[in-house]
């Protein structure tokens, strides 16, 4: 789902630039040497060395025009043990791939997509689920942040003519403070076909605390649903989880956490989606 969302292709602006750095070139040289200089130092000028000014050029004009739009693009993947949703378990227990990119802007406005393997056997909604969010987020003050935003969650493969998409806005307001990070937010899902033709309101919580002088950081979730998204017989459930996570070499970070959530045995009939469970992370942010 929404994970933490938050450069710009150089690539996108090389065609074009080879133009502006053969006037630079000659430019520069022009005021360094005479003319007749000039002939001779071109004539020792390999096309190689030519060739790398050239890429050098491209490569710093096009780093500049990026950092000055303001725009910016970064990844994320990850391998978990399984893909835990506010607590229900909608791999299977089996191993999850996933992944996803950002594109923001300095002014805080956010666009993105994530996506996750399911166990449609277990789920029903296919094999795959594919997040696009956007959003608005940025700084209230010292160690104060904020992000809204909206999110519509995509079941591309489920079974034809199923009603499985749905969407949802939500928000949140981040408190820091030296070591300490609190996080407090509210996400929901008005009245869909897809939710039964019920709404669905999430509040959630979240702590992480850095070590001192370590790459350790201990997480802490609590979220609490009132809606179609739960496996209660009073539709209300409290899910959450604790865990650490440790920095690796950049851009590598491996985590494993304790998972809970609140379920019914009428309703999940031996926790299939709704037994503890300890899951363990690889990811990589670029």
């Amino acid at each position: 789902m929404l994970t933490s969302i938050r450069g710009l292709m150089a690539a996108s602006f090389a065609t074009g630039l080879a133009f502006a750095a053969t006037p630079a070139l000659a430019e520069e040289s022009s005021e360094e040497n005479s003319s007749a200089t000039t002939l001779v130092l071109s004539e020792e000028i390999s096309d190689a060395d030519f060739d790398r000014a050239i890429e050098e050029v491209k490569a710093d004009t096009a780093s500049s025009v990026g950092g000055d739009s303001g725009f910016e693009i970064s990844a994320n993947v990850a391998l978990a043990s399984e893909y835990r949703f506010r607590g229900v378990d909608l791999s299977g227990g089996n191993l999850a791939i996933q992944g996803g990119v950002d594109f923001s802007h300095s002014s805080g406005f956010y666009i993105g997509t994530w996506a996750s393997n399911l166990d449609d056997d277990t789920v029903g909604f296919g094999s795959t689920e594919l997040d696009v969010y956007a959003g608005f987020g940025g700084s209230l003050g010292e160690g104060l942040s904020y992000d809204i935003g909206g999110i519509y969650y995509l079941y591309p493969d489920a079974v034809s003519g199923a009603e499985t998409d749905y969407f949802e806005v939500y928000g949140s307001l981040g408190f820091g403070l030296g070591p300490a990070e609190l996080t407090a937010g509210i996400a929901y899902a008005p009245d869909q076909a897809s939710l039964g033709s019920t709404d669905n309101l999430y509040l959630y919580t979240d702590i992480g605390f850095g070590i001192p002088e370590t790459s350790l950081t201990v997480t802490g979730h609590l979220g609490y649903t009132d809606g179609f998204l739960t496996f209660t017989d009073d539709s209300k459930a409290f899910d959450w989880s604790i865990g650490v996570e440790a920095a690796l070499a950049s851009p590598l970070s491996v985590g494993v956490s304790y998972v809970g959530v609140e379920g019914d045995g009428l309703i999940d009939p031996g926790g299939v989606f709704t037994d503890d469970a300890i899951v363990f992370t690889l990811s990589a942010s670029f």
